[in-house]
Formats: C-alpha cells, sequence, structure tokens
C-alpha cells in the first residue's frame, strides 16, 4: 500500500469574497461638478451607493438673510447656472405673492417666453454632454451651436449670458428691445429646424441605445419617495407638471400648446427621450408666448416699487417648473427689507438622492451612464 501524503496549501485573503470602497470624485468642477460617490463593490458589481455631497456649499440661504429683495435675485440665479431665468423667476414670484402684487400682463407673457426659452438652453446641455460622457463626441457641437443662436437673443434682451439678472419683483428689468421679438422667433425656427440632429445622432445610435435601455430603471415608488421631478421623474411614468397642474405665468392659457411627455420604462434611455420631446415642447410654447406678445397693445413691463421694499410680516411658498425639475421657495418675513428666512428646494438635490436606489445591483460600468441621466447641476444639490 503506497502511503498518502497531504499537503496544505496557504492561499491568503485573496480567494475570499470581499467588499472594496471605491470612492468616485471628488471631481473638478469643469466635469459634473464637486459630487463624490462612495461605493462598495463586489467585483464589478455595485453594492451599495452613498452620494457625498457639500463641496461646493456656499450658504446662498444664510446669505438670502443679509440682503434686500432686490439682491437676492443674483444669489438665487446660480445655484443652477443652466437655469438662472427660471431660479430668478421662483423668488419674484414668492416675494410678489407675499406682497399681493398684480404683475402687468406684458412681463407675465414676456417671463413665460424667457423661462421657455431657458429650459430649451438647459436641456440642449445634457443633450449634448449625456451622448459625450458615453463616448459619442459629435452631439455636443450640434447642442451647442443652437445653445449660442438662443443665447445670443437672450444675451440681448438681458445683457447676460448665462446670469440674465432680468427679472425683478412686480416685473422685469426693461421692455423688449426693437425688433427683438422677430429675432427671437427666426432663433427658434432655426433650432427646431435642426432639432432632428439628436433624433439621429443619439436615438439611431446602437451604442447609445445598448448602453441607456433598461439600465438604471427608476420605479415610480422611488420617484415618490425621494422627491423625485422633472423629466427624471416623468420618464418614470409620474405625470406631473407644476405647468399644467398648478398653472403660473401664462401657462393656464397655453394648454392646448403644453404637452406633459411621459414614458413608462424608467430607464437611461427613456429620460434622454423625456428630455429631447420637451425640448421640442419648450419650442412651440415659446411661439405661442411670441404670438400672444404680439396680440398685446403697448403697456409697462414692471410696477414702480418704493425705495426700500419691504415685504410685509408672514409667509408664503411658491414653487415652479424649473428645467430640472420642481424647485420651491419658502419665505418668511418679519416685515423687514430683508427675509427673515429664504429656504430654496431645489430640484437635483431630490433627484440625486435616488442613486442610493439607482446603482446597487447594477456594474461598475454602467454607473456613468446613470449618473449622467439623473440630468443635475452640482451647485443646484449645494446651493
Amino acid at each position: 500500500m503506497t502511503p498518502t501524503t497531504e499537503t496544505t496549501v496557504g492561499i491568503g485573503g485573496a480567494a475570499e469574497s470581499t467588499d472594496m470602497v471605491l470612492n468616485i470624485g471628488p471631481q473638478h468642477p469643469s466635469t459634473h461638478g464637486v459630487l463624490r460617490l462612495r461605493l462598495v463593490l463586489d467585483g464589478e458589481r455595485i453594492m451599495s451607493a452613498e452620494p457625498v455631497i457639500g463641496y461646493m456649499h456656499r450658504g446662498a440661504e444664510k446669505l438670502f438673510e443679509a440682503r434686500d429683495y432686490r439682491q437676492i435675485i443674483m444669489l438665487a440665479n446660480r445655484h443652477d447656472w443652466l437655469s438662472a431665468f427660471s431660479n430668478e423667476l421662483g423668488v419674484v414670484l414668492a416675494v410678489e405673492r407675499m406682497l399681493g402684487m398684480e404683475v402687468p400682463t406684458r412681463a407675465v407673457w414676456t417671463r413665460t417666453l424667457l423661462a421657455e426659452l431657458n429650459r430649451v438652453l438647459n436641456h440642449l446641455m445634457f443633450l449634448g454632454s449625456y451622448p459625450l460622457e458615453l463616448g459619442g463626441i459629435t452631439p455636443v457641437f450640434y447642442a451647442f451651436r443652437e445653445r449660442e443662436v438662443l443665447q445670443n437673443v437672450m444675451e440681448e434682451v438681458s445683457g447676460g449670458r448665462m446670469h440674465y439678472m432680468f427679472n425683478r419683483v412686480g416685473g422685469l428689468k426693461e421692455d423688449l428691445p426693437a425688433g427683438w421679438s422677430t429675432r427671437a422667433r427666426a432663433a427658434v425656427f432655426a433650432v427646431r429646424s435642426r432639432m432632428d440632429r439628436f433624433d439621429d445622432l443619439v436615438l439611431g445610435n446602437e451604442i447609445f441605445r445598448g448602453r441607456t435601455r433598461d439600465v438604471g430603471v427608476l420605479a415610480p415608488q422611488a420617484v415618490h419617495a425621494y422627491g423625485v421631478s422633472g423629466p427624471v421623474a416623468r420618464a418614470s411614468g409620474v405625470d406631473f407638471d407644476l405647468r399644467r397642474d398648478e398653472p403660473y405665468l401664462g401657462y393656464g392659457e397655453l394648454q392646448d400648446t403644453l404637452k406633459v411627455v411621459t414614458r413608462e420604462e424608467g430607464d437611461c434611455l427613456a429620460r434622454f427621450e423625456v428630455l429631447l420631446e420637451q425640448t421640442h415642447n419648450a419650442l412651440d410654447l415659446a411661439d405661442a408666448c411670441l404670438d400672444r406678445l404680439a396680440e398685446l397693445p403697448p403697456g409697462p413691463i414692471n410696477q414702480r416699487l418704493p425705495k426700500v421694499l419691504k415685504a410685509p410680516e408672514g409667509h408664503t411658498y411658491a414653487w415652479t417648473e424649473n428645467p430640472l425639475g420642481i424647485n420651491g421657495y419658502y419665505l418668511v418675513s418679519k416685515g423687514e427689507k430683508t427675509p427673515y428666512r429664504l429656504k430654496l428646494r431645489s430640484a437635483s438635490y431630490n433627484n440625486i438622492q435616488a442613486l442610493v436606489e439607482l446603482l446597487p445591483g447594477t456594474l461598475v460600468a454602467d454607473m456613468v451612464a446613470i449618473l449622467g441621466s439623473l440630468f443635475f447641476v452640482v451647485g443646484d444639490i449645494d446651493k
């Protein structure tokens, strides 16, 4: 009988299943902004994810308390730098509600027009940058060309390219320049005529569809749980849009033109499709506003205000359908020239929390596709 020999080989911990903690970011602001993701991985699979925010926090809400009602507009339009006009709008609507102020009809329709042009500018940035994050370079060049066309008319009317500072309590800074409506209409027509580029280059691309279809599916229950809003929520079948459901400005008279775009799939592809279709509709709404402005007789664009503006004691809440989702403004006044408290509920802050639900169970390779499909601005998260 041949004797047997047993040999024990030490294999160490490498063969055991161990989790790895991976930090994505914080990155330089010229990317998506300074956001950090703390991921726990099991091989290539994400087990848990925690978005770590606050790297760009500037304390805007605290600064509101030390600025008067004219000065806070400058702070308000900077947190989401792609939606500056819409950010200003929410603040002045809250102050006007507190004052019980009626805004001239001409200001109402001009605000609605500029808000929709701002929506297109916001969406075009993401329509170009999202394919870029997945390796598609060409769409971003088309997106920036269309943005320049609209930026030119926005700059002509306000004097600013990104931070417009055009809203005022009681209306707008000044009336539209002579001939501006004609140039704005031509710009809207030019952009609309070239929007099919995104259908051809992006939605018609097999690689893009393969990277986004059935990836990062967000259930309607998670949308409600995390307070997700805007295109991200509507891509999951949550049919809610303040412009239709609680109309403000001129949206109550635009219901025939306004189209609330939804999808049921809730994946990255659905979110991009909602954003693209919503851009088409925003251009239609801008045309409708231009038609309405052409019918209005000459009139004031703002209310005359006292040299020192004080809101009466009390509190109010105003919310708007910003390009990225619902923005809310809770204003508390003690009857002074500065707000006692102005709390900002930004769309990106809530939307980014959904990453806790979206990333676990997915592959690291799909992380960028999911992250980019939430269409957030980091300044809008950190405020």
